[in-house]
């Protein structure tokens, strides 16, 4: 599927492997017969699966910004920063949630956003999460996931080219 380099440890995706990697979670998913009420993605890298998913499953899609790389590329990791609240044009985020994310790196930001979620909405009765990629190293497993990774390489995704790309830059191409 994807492209390893055993000597830099980096995984190279390109945009069609990593549509292709959505439509194969989303087939995981249905395919284990569970329902869910919400779609709920983690901003910014559960976007693209967010936006997917929502119009596959025929669902709201919810948004939930999290951040914990910073840097010029994206590339550091910091502290995990949770956004004030979820945004949706549902009243309330209750039921059974689907949570999606693009990859598990650490495993911090799924280990904190649950009980946050179930803190600042007590009527979820469900939480199931969802990710492209899952690194050994992380602290948790997600119920659903596409390829498992063994320790931590970096994996490039192909919307990675924008964070190092300038306005100016892209007038001039």
């Amino acid at each position: 599927m994807s492209i390893l380099n055993t000597e830099q440890k980096d995984l190279w995706v390109s945009w069609d492997e990593y549509h292709r990697s959505i439509e194969l979670l989303a087939l995981k998913i249905h395919e284990s017969g569970l329902q869910f009420d919400h779609i709920l993605c983690l901003a910014r890298g559960g976007l693209r699966l967010g936006d997917v998913f929502s119009r596959l499953f025929k669902l709201p899609l919810s948004i939930l910004s999290v951040s914990s790389y910073r840097g010029a590329a994206g590339q550091e990791h910091g502290q995990i920063q949770i956004g004030g609240s979820v945004a949706s044009v549902e009243q309330n985020l209750r039921g059974r949630v689907l949570l999606l994310d693009d990859l598990v790196d650490s495993g911090i930001t799924f280990k904190e956003v649950q009980p946050w979620l179930r803190n600042h909405y007590p009527e979820i009765s469900e939480i199931k999460s969802a990710v492209i990629w899952v690194k050994s190293v992380s602290v948790v497993v997600p119920d659903f996931y596409v390829e498992y990774v063994e320790g931590s390489p970096w994996i490039h995704q192909p919307f990675e080219i924008y964070d190092t790309l300038s306005l100016e830059e892209l007038a001039r191409n």
